[in-house]
């Protein structure tokens, strides 16, 4: 099984989510993010949010459509999304995808940033990646991975999220690398392309952010 989340950012980064269904999908909507579904003809398996951002009429669409409704106050300690990747970890899923998590507030995508680094989420090894209509990202631990090419995100970085990386080493790409260590704030490995149809990535220890991007 593969949970969908869909969040309640600004619609314009929202890609054609029936791109990414199939018959073992499950679609989690989140705040507006519901609303964003139904707008897309997806019917959400759960809804999670205090649904400050939608009006009272399209609440009580939503609760017409959605069977399980979880409801929240606006005053918490969690956010709405925080909640929903909770709840999500439980059901334990094959991956997980998130939309909706990008654009508008700063401070809203730093905190979905930092969801990915959830000690309780990092130790399932459940892979997630939260994915607009520009850019994919997701966390690496050590070891070695494979990348395919995707032509509409043609640029690929890698972010140290811990403080050190170590050993990293680049194969396929336009700019390789060698048992590179790189701290965090270091830009070295911003805007990489593949010069293959795949490339790998190795390091042997930390944690990356892997972003993948277009124009």
């Amino acid at each position: 099984m593969e949970i969908n989340l869909v969040a309640g950012g600004p619609g314009r980064y929202i890609p054609d989510l029936s791109a990414y269904s199939s018959e073992n999908t499950k679609w989690i909507g989140v705040d507006r993010g519901v609303y964003y579904l139904m707008e897309q003809h997806i019917n959400p398996w759960v809804a999670f949010g205090d649904f400050d951002s939608v009006s009272s009429t399209e609440l009580e669409e939503i609760r017409e459509t959605v069977q399980e409704v979880n409801r929240f106050q606006p005053e918490k300690d969690e956010t709405d999304l925080e909640l929903a990747l909770n709840w999500t970890i439980e059901q334990r899923p094959e991956k997980i995808n998130i939309f909706g998590a990008t654009g508008g507030r700063l401070d809203h995508f730093m905190g979905n940033l930092q969801l990915l680094m959830m000690p309780s989420l990092l130790e399932t090894g459940i892979p997630v990646e939260i994915i607009d209509v520009q850019n994919r990202l997701y966390l690496a631990k050590s070891g070695e991975h494979s990348v395919l090419e995707i032509p509409e995100y043609q640029y690929i970085s890698f972010v140290p999220v811990t403080e050190n990386v170590e050993g990293i080493t680049l194969s396929g790409f336009k700019y390789p690398l060698k048992n590179r260590n790189i701290s965090r704030g270091s830009t070295l490995c911003i805007s990489n392309e593949l010069i293959q149809s795949s490339g790998t990535f190795s390091f042997s220890n930390g944690i990356l952010m892997v972003i993948r991007s277009s124009d």
